[in-house]
């Protein structure tokens, strides 16, 4: 199983209004192979303080399990070496299959456990499909990623790439929603 880069996405949702927007658009990324979600949680907990907590993923259970048993391989052997690798393996795979996921809850439940009221959050390991080509071109070439963010919309002014009206804009949403 070939897997692209992983990026874990924590994003808050003031006065959510879920009508099925980005779980459609992140269908259509699928569809067209370009990211692929390994696993989401969403959590949202209304006004009364009531919490309803949904789970998802993109990969079929043969694909839990096998992403599962890579990264126990790999955790293993980093631990224990060759011995440790096939018991991470098997270890992985086996969590992957009870827990129908990659997200650990009781972690997970931790973190979101401090989200306001009237207010959701979505933990969502989100794998880079399109990245894998570019990525395994940079390791040929010895390149090796040194940081990996998000540069906010009102730096991009800065550097020219975007007009200052459309960052405001976009800088304006995003604070709005906090």
């Amino acid at each position: 199983m070939t897997i692209g880069p992983v990026q874990l996405l924590v994003l808050g949702f003031k006065q959510p209004d879920f009508r099925g927007e980005v779980q459609e658009e992140l269908q259509r990324l699928r569809d067209n192979d370009l990211v692929r979600v390994i696993d989401a949680l969403v959590v949202q907990k209304d006004a009364a303080g009531d919490v309803a907590a949904v789970r998802g993923s993109q990969l079929t259970d043969k694909e839990q399990v096998e992403l599962g048993a890579l990264v126990g391989a790999l955790i293993g052997l980093g631990a224990g070496g060759e011995a440790g690798m096939k018991a991470g393996a098997e270890r992985g795979a086996q969590a992957a299959a009870e827990r129908g996921g990659m997200i650990n809850e009781e972690e997970a439940w931790d973190v979101l456990a401090e989200i306001p009221e009237d207010t959701a959050a979505a933990l969502i390991l989100l794998e880079h499909r399109w990245a894998i080509p570019l990525r395994d071109s940079i390791a040929r070439a010895g390149g090796f990623r040194l940081a990996s963010e998000f540069i906010s919309p009102l730096d991009l002014v800065s550097l020219g790439l975007v007009e200052a009206r459309e960052a405001e804009e976009l800088a304006t949403a995003e604070r709005a929603a906090i």
